[in-house]
């Protein structure tokens, strides 16, 4: 789901850039590892990941800090090629100085890269980066901003030193999911992701019962994959090359020795949140599942109309489309269902078949998927970033999915506070897995030392479609002396603007972190409103659409932020939710103590 997830979610700013509650609460990591798969330190010396991986495997940081690091590519030459991306779906922070495209390489055989270039577009010449990133008759492709381009690699250079040609041009920006993940066949032809706009097609972006247009315009342009050849120059966007339709978000793809193509998709957001009267609060968290879908020339797979429940095991009718909350069929019964399911919320932002041998035979049949990780399961537990294992048969799952590399995020599992979230993936031509994290930058290197054969006894399974979504998280009180980044965040210490009470306060806080009204905001501005990737802190050290006074951050908060400034997602009244005023006004005083807790003499 995500980026945002988001983030493919909902982040202009109230305070700063007036976003508000909308991204999701976080929560510590559960301890999901099995005896079989503990960290491998003593079994791997080198190992300086803090990654959790089944026995026998061991990892390596291969590169760290060189900007949102999204796909990647590995040459025939070994050279592992990154691009990475800005903008605002990272806050408008400042990338690294160079080109978007990385390339790197290990020259010593040490597990790590030596050799770091950047090539390609800059800040300066206009560039923001991206995400695709792929490699076909030795030149590499790469999305950069709208378009996709090629890169001539020079024999003896690891980096292009001359002008890109453009392949695609005019590919649609802006919106929920602007980014263009990619991938070329044997025969040249480019299958590309143009992702949705919108949550769910609604007439009003992620708005409490805000109806599905009819027919969904954005369909003729977003939402589905588009099909060009890599051998030709300077094609536009347009209709005529969508290849299949109904795909809300396909990050990731594979294709496999017969040559079939699959991809991920980001199943939908807030149905609980949009429709209270349909939804259960625990049904945002558990509901949809996210998939992996084989594709098929002109298939319709059910965006916006449909979304999968794994509870019945089948698509059903969206809440905007005249869905019930999850009883009728109707036209989603004509649609392609996937052919493997995951929970809710997980965000596979990549995926790689293995076609090496280093690793045990058994992870030749299947692929990898990098979940990114959830935000919209709060005010629940959090799940995703990490990497995980589907074993296929042909053209169909053969089994559970495996968790196969965990422990990215750290000690917390959110949007605010991972240290790490995995997006990219790439198989070495040694057989290494790589991993890239787009918050660090930082990239993994995965290899096997447990012999040819094995790993099959020392799985993880990822947890039942089906489970709970888990207990309401809210984080534990902790010591005031500068021990713990939210100390004194606590509505008990923050001031309280003038007409509200401290009793509004403390239950502006519980709405904050999503106990109340059904919208947190923690995933998006951290749990005491310091800010994420997701969303811009809420200090009050810069205000866009208000003067920062209780009244205007009240206003805010009610009539949303239809068409951000900075942020790409607009913010629906009351965040998507459905508070009441009184509601409202608790909330804004919270925000206002946050916003004033520097200086409580402003009270």
């Amino acid at each position: 789901m995500q980026l945002f997830n988001p983030f493919q979610t909902l982040s202009s700013a109230l305070v700063a850039l007036a976003a508000i509650c909308v991204c999701g609460s976080f929560a510590p990591a559960g301890n999901r590892s099995n005896p079989a798969a503990e960290p491998m330190s003593q079994a791997c010396p080198n190992d300086d990941s803090g990654l959790t991986l089944p026995a026998g495997f061991c990892a390596t940081v291969f590169a760290d800090g060189i900007g949102h690091a999204r796909h990647m590519v590995v040459a025939p030459s070994g050279v592992l090629y990154v691009n990475t991306w800005s903008g605002r779906y990272y806050g408008n922070d400042t990338p690294p100085a160079g080109g978007f495209v990385v390339a790197l390489q290990d020259k010593s055989g040490a597990g790590k890269a030596d050799v770091i270039e950047r090539f390609g577009e800059t800040v300066q010449s206009g560039g923001a980066g991206g995400t695709g990133i792929g490699m076909y008759k030795g030149s590499l492709y790469a999305e950069i901003n709208d378009r996709i381009v090629r890169y001539s690699l020079l024999t003896g250079s690891i980096v292009s030193s001359g002008s890109a040609d453009t392949i695609v041009s005019a590919l649609p920006l802006g919106g929920d999911h602007p980014m263009h993940p990619f991938i070329i066949n044997a025969e040249g032809l480019m299958y590309v992701d143009v992702a949705t706009a919108t949550n769910s097609c609604q007439l009003k972006n992620r708005t409490l019962k805000s109806p599905g247009a009819d027919p969904c315009t954005e369909l003729e342009t977003r939402g589905g994959i588009w099909r060009y050849d890599a051998n030709r120059t300077n094609q536009a966007f347009s209709t005529a090359e969508r290849f299949a339709t109904g795909i809300r978000n396909a990050e990731g793809f594979a294709i496999d020795s017969n040559g079939r193509i699959f991809v991920t998709q980001h199943g939908r957001d807030q149905l609980h949140a949009n429709w209270p009267d349909l939804y259960k609060p625990d049904q945002e968290a558990t509901l949809p599942a996210e998939e992996l879908l084989l594709l098929k020339p002109k298939g319709d797979y059910g965006w916006p109309e449909c979304y999968y429940d794994a509870f019945v095991q089948k698509r059903v009718l969206a809440p905007e489309y005249g869905g019930d909350g999850g009883k009728t069929i109707g036209v989603c019964a004509n649609k392609i269902a996937p052919i493997a399911a995951f929970p809710a919320h997980w965000a596979p932002n990549a995926m790689v078949r293995y076609d090496q041998k280093q690793f045990p035979a058994r992870y030749r049949d299947g692929v990898f998927i990098a979940f990114h990780g959830s935000w919209d399961r709060a005010p629940y537990p959090q799940g995703g970033y990490n990497v995980v294992f589907q074993p296929l048969a042909g053209d169909r799952a053969s089994g559970q999915c495996e968790i196969f590399a965990d422990g990215f995020a750290g000690a917390v599992e959110s949007p605010a506070k991972a240290a790490h979230r995995p997006t990219g993936l790439a198989v070495g031509t040694d057989g290494s897995l790589y991993v890239s994290d787009d918050i660090r930058g930082r990239i993994y290197r995965i290899v096997y030392h447990g012999g040819s054969e094995g790993g099959a006894a020392n799985i993880t399974a990822c947890p039942s479609l089906t489970a709970p979504a888990g207990n309401p998280v809210e984080v534990a009180a902790q010591p005031p002396e500068g021990t713990h980044p939210d100390a004194g965040a606590a509505a008990s210490n923050l001031p309280v603007p003038e007409g509200a009470t401290r009793e509004m306060v403390a239950l502006g806080e519980r709405i904050y972190r999503g106990q109340v009204g059904g919208a947190a905001c923690t995933g998006c501005h951290g749990g005491s409103g310091e800010g994420s990737p997701l969303g811009p802190p809420l200090t009050g050290k810069k205000w866009l659409w208000s003067d920062g006074s209780y009244a205007g951050i009240a206003k805010t908060i009610t009539d949303g932020v239809s068409q951000p400034k900075q942020y790409r997602s607009p913010m629906p009244p009351m965040g998507g939710a459905q508070l009441t005023p009184d509601q409202v006004s608790a909330l804004a005083a919270y925000v206002w103590g946050l916003s004033h807790r520097a200086s409580p003499s402003r009270n």
